[in-house]
């Protein structure tokens, strides 16, 4: 971030005048110039005095803004958000967009009506957060993609990458913190069970191998003159290592907990569970346990105990070790605890075009993403029951409409027209229009930026919540009447605007997280023709100098000029047709397939030929497209994307038939007559009107191409 110099006093208010139709900034404590807005920096040095100020005032808050920077949007170019995709399929593209990129910056700014000051309190808050291993649990380190051009993007705008990934605050999500507490537990408690057990019951050894016969019985000597060296009370066992040649394996005697013990390293797990046998059968004064050390680290130990007495002693000071352990799991749940906080209060949340955030917030803090769109939105629902989305807000409301008439909603666009910057000059000013904030920070911990600190997750969020305060004030609210605004989230100008989201691509539609449906807004306009799922057809793997024109002549030579409504290119060698009846659909993956199968050099004139070239085009309903896109996978091309899924057929015919694959090259060759009979129940004339529409050039090329093929043929023989 840029270095920017620190407010003067140690504490101070600054106070922002936002009144239509003026554009400068400024402020009392900035002494001129453009306006300063203090954004407290939070990183794990000073999170937990950080957190327990925002926990006092969220608790306060009328509503709290939010916002999020990410490390990428789209793992591929095909999975943009198109106008072809239907709801489930962009919902699939949204949770793999969460799942795969990080959250590395979360801005959360608590605003407060403060009556006896006529304006609004903002503490703009910017934590800086980075997915790090902080337990010994099973698993590898978190990963996640980077976007080169978010990347891009982020620097552009100052984004301080050292103090993200070194000072960035860590997390667990609710659904990992139970798994760690589960796995903790049992490593802990496993090892005690099984000392613990009746040494009278009859425990056999598995015995894989003749190599673990002879290992339990050298681990069993070796316990035993262990012991018997303790109980002797000789000085052999406090230092007792093997050689290198005995598979270099250590012993080290330590004291835990008071307590002589072994200190077992470099045993395969197969070993330490022999171990954990031979003590079980043999050692009734010796407890196998597998502790966390400071480090976090996993430390397995052989210790002795006197009696059944100090048995139970010890298992009681192993019992507060887990406890302890436990402690440092909840430690290690981090950051959640902020959105622990949002959600547990019920408070307004405001975001602006906020449904990849909320999918953000739900997959790093709660847990994995539902499978579908319905229970995702519910889920959200059920965390925050009360979101207002600005976007939304702006896109729907006829009076912000007016007022922004054909400007951008961006957030930055509209922030500088709902909320211009103020001169000083205008701090007297009585008018009604305005909506009047005040920043409160102090210097320590704190970093101040400018008004082009956008894309500052922070300052996005101050942003936000001061376009909804100034949108709510065009709307009617008039705030300094409706003291206390505990109820702000169920006040009638703004009920139809609570719990809808703009879902972020051009359908016409909402998101109603009340009811988890999607519905059309009768104020949004579409950018696009209303889509049929069932008439689209997926190709994929033609030949990549194939243009739209190109694919759409080729097809409407065989169903007619009008068979097409749109084509829609997924990238440059796979699209998406839409036909004018649904028919069309089962009957080009049936002729698709036809010509294929019959390969002869008569077929090589039918106008699909062309779109065949290559032998990798592929051909399928709009349901394989969904399943596409649901794969984890994600290669650049939509063609490679599909391979790598083991996709090996041509055609996917619809319900009722069965998949083709690739003939084999021995594959008895058909003549014209089996062709049209093949395919006259579904669409025979459409195997006879190519005969009509084929130039006397394209006969010509047909016959060079099969004196050639049978050329090749009696050359073979």
């Amino acid at each position: 971030m840029r270095n920017l110099p620190l407010f003067g006093a140690r504490s101070q208010t600054l106070i922002l005048w936002l009144i239509p139709g003026l554009r400068r900034f400024s402020s009392a404590a900035s002494g001129g110039g453009g306006a300063r807005v203090a954004v407290k920096k939070v990183t794990r040095s000073n999170f937990e005095p950080a957190l327990e100020d925002l926990r006092a005032l969220v608790r306060d808050a009328d509503f709290v803004a939010i916002d999020l920077e990410m490390t990428g949007v789209t793992s591929a170019p095909w999975r943009d958000s198109f106008e072809f995709d239907r709801s489930d399929v962009r919902y699939l593209k949204l949770k793999d967009s969460a799942e795969k990129f990080a959250v590395v910056q979360f801005g959360v700014c608590p605003f407060r009506w403060e009556p006896s000051r006529g304006s609004f309190v903002a503490h703009p808050h910017n934590f800086y957060v980075f997915p790090r291993k902080e337990l010994p649990v099973h698993g590898p380190s978190y990963e996640f993609l980077c976007q080169t051009t978010s990347i891009d993007f982020l620097a552009k705008y100052q984004f301080d990458f050292n103090a993200c990934i070194r000072e960035g605050i860590s997390y667990l999500s609710r659904a990992q913190e139970a798994e760690a507490l589960k796995y903790l537990s049992s490593k802990y408690l496993d090892g005690l069970a099984n000392s613990f057990c009746n040494l009278e019951e009859h425990v056999d050894i598995p015995l894989v191998r003749t190599a673990d016969l002879f290992f339990s019985e050298r681990m069993k000597t070796k316990f035993q003159e262990w012991r018997d060296a303790i109980l002797k009370g000789s000085d052999k066992g406090c230092a007792d290592k093997e050689n290198a040649d005995s598979t270099e394996m250590q012993f080290q005697t330590v004291f835990f907990k008071m307590r002589p013990a072994v200190f077992l390293n470099g045993f395969s797990t197969h070993q330490l569970n022999l171990i954990q046998l031979v003590v079980r059968k043999y050692f009734k004064d010796l407890v196998y346990i597998c502790v966390v050390d400071e480090d976090n680290s996993w430390q397995r130990r052989l210790v002795y105990v006197e009696t059944e007495e100090d048995k139970a002693s010890f298992m009681k000071e192993v019992q507060q070790d887990l406890i302890r352990v436990e402690k440092r799991v909840e430690s290690a749940v981090g950051f959640r605890q902020v959105v622990d906080l949002l959600a547990s209060d019920g408070k307004l949340i405001v975001g602006h075009n906020c449904l990849l955030d909320l999918a953000h917030i739900y997959s790093k803090f709660f847990g994995p993403l539902p499978s579908s769109m319905m229970e995702f939105i519910l889920a959200v629902h059920e965390k925050f029951p009360y979101i207002i989305d600005t976007k939304h807000l702006l896109n729907s409301s006829q009076v912000i409409q007016f007022l922004m008439k054909r400007s951008s909603k961006s957030l930055s666009s509209a922030f500088s027209l709902l909320c211009p910057k103020v001169s000083s000059v205008y701090q007297n000013s009585t008018s009604s229009t305005y909506v009047r904030f005040e920043i409160q920070a102090d210097e320590t911990g704190s970093s101040c930026f400018n008004s082009g600190a956008k894309h500052e997750a922070g300052y996005d969020a101050f942003m936000t919540g001061c376009v909804f305060a100034q949108a709510c004030s065009h709307l009617g609210i008039k705030f300094e009447v409706h003291t206390p605004l505990c109820d702000l989230a169920r006040n009638g100008k703004i009920k139809n605007y609570i719990n809808v989201l703009y879902p972020s691509w051009n359908s016409g539609t909402v998101l109603h997280l009340n009811t988890g449906t999607e519905s059309l807004e009768s104020g949004y306009k579409r950018k696009y023709p209303a889509v049929i799922f069932a008439n689209i057809v997926l190709i994929w793997g033609f030949p990549s100098k194939f243009k739209p024109k190109d694919l759409k002549d080729c097809i409407c030579r065989v169903f007619g000029p009008d068979s097409i409504t749109s084509i829609f290119f997924i990238d440059t060698t796979a699209a998406l047709i839409q036909f004018s009846k649904e028919e069309f659909v089962n009957e080009i993956l049936v002729l698709k397939d036809t010509l294929e199968r019959v390969n002869d050099p008569i077929s090589m004139l039918h106008p699909l030929s062309k779109l065949l070239e290559g032998g990798n085009t592929r051909a399928a309903n709009y349901d394989t497209y969904r399943d596409i896109c649901a794969a984890s996978a994600s290669k650049v091309l939509f063609a490679d994307q599909a391979d790598s899924l083991g996709i090996r057929w041509k055609t996917k015919l619809g319900t009722g038939s069965q998949e083709t694959k690739e003939a084999s090259c021995n594959e008895t060759t058909t003549d014209i007559t089996s062709l049209v009979e093949h395919s006259s129940e579904v669409r025979a004339d459409s195997i006879r009107q190519f005969k009509h529409q084929i130039s006397y050039n394209d006969i010509l090329d047909s016959l060079n191409v099969s004196k050639s093929l049978l050329g090749k043929g009696m050359t073979s023989t």
